[in-house]
């Protein structure tokens, strides 16, 4: 990500962070209804829950966006946790989809093209990492099957 991405990213924040529950609801609903595999992921969950734990997350990344050397390492963390939820690669597309759309659904036309770019960039970059750490992840629990 370029500075001015991230500044980007970080100057939204504020206005995602006020319409959190709306948006979180909305990326879950589209989610949903473009991967019925994700949507099985979820089925035994407190989505209430999941909502909040999805808008600390984006939280937490968007400030730590500055420093992504003290974000890396949690970023694969987390994508090693996911290993155990049954989620795969293919997912992170899905997942990215929904949250784009979900930005555009919740901002409206302050989801500039430029903004569009900016959160694709930090999603693409940090769904890299979580891939690599849920395939890492796998590989590793598979070595240690009996």
């Amino acid at each position: 990500m370029t500075p001015d991405q991230v500044v980007l990213v970080q100057s939204s924040w504020p206005a995602i962070a006020e319409r959190g529950d709306e948006l979180s609801a909305r990326f879950y609903d589209h989610l949903f209804a473009i991967d019925d595999s994700a949507a099985r992921l979820f089925a035994h969950v407190d989505m209430n829950a999941q909502r909040a734990k999805l808008v600390h997350t984006l939280r937490v990344v968007v400030q730590a966006l500055g420093n992504v050397d003290s974000l890396l390492p949690a970023v694969a963390a987390l994508g090693k946790r996911h290993t155990h939820y049954g989620v795969e690669a293919r997912h992170f597309d899905s997942v990215g989809e929904a949250l784009l759309w979900a930005f555009d659904d919740t901002l409206g036309d302050a989801f500039t093209p430029a903004l569009r770019a900016a959160w694709a960039e930090a999603y693409a970059f940090l769904a890299s990492v979580m891939k690599r750490a849920l395939i890492r992840g796998a590989e590793t629990a598979q070595a240690v099957a009996p």
